[in-house]
């Protein structure tokens, strides 16, 4: 009965914790790789205003919930960039395009470091999984299930 009771504990560490854990990390990485894709998309903008020349832009705005409206801008040789926390700082092109290129290395090496984290925590799950195995005498996993994790 207690090696029941340690099967049962093991598993519900998997599924309470480690999984549940595991899907915040994931969830926070791809939350990280919607903010650079923000920010490259607005880097292609101030590039493409570059090219362009004019200082004049029609374009549209969504206010929210995908309803948008008409915007004319006068001179867009100055950009508002979102910092972080609710702030937005005015910025020329020139200034854009190098905080942009900062905060996306950022944002790029903070993804490399939730990647290692959902690799630890998966190699908790195979490794309590395997403890389970020998708990429950059973053969090796099948390889279906290791790529799983």
């Amino acid at each position: 009965m207690a090696s029941r009771d340690k099967i049962l504990l093991y598993e519900s560490f998997i599924s309470d914790v480690l999984k549940r854990d595991l899907q915040k990390v994931l969830e926070q990485r791809d939350g990280v790789y919607e903010k650079i894709a923000q920010y490259l998309q607005l880097k292609n903008t101030i590039q493409s205003l570059q090219e362009s020349g004019d200082s004049e832009l029609k374009t549209e705005v969504d206010l929210g919930c995908h309803f948008y409206v008409q915007a004319h801008v006068e001179d867009s040789s100055r950009v508002f960039v979102a910092v972080g926390y609710g702030f937005f700082v005015e910025m020329s092109h020139a200034e854009a395009l190098r905080f942009i290129e900062k905060k996306t290395r950022q944002l790029n090496a903070f993804t490399e470091l939730l990647t290692k984290d959902s690799a630890k925590i998966k190699a908790n799950i195979r490794m309590v999984l395997e403890g389970l195995r020998e708990l429950q005498g059973l053969a090796e996993l099948p390889e279906e299930d290791q790529q799983g994790l």
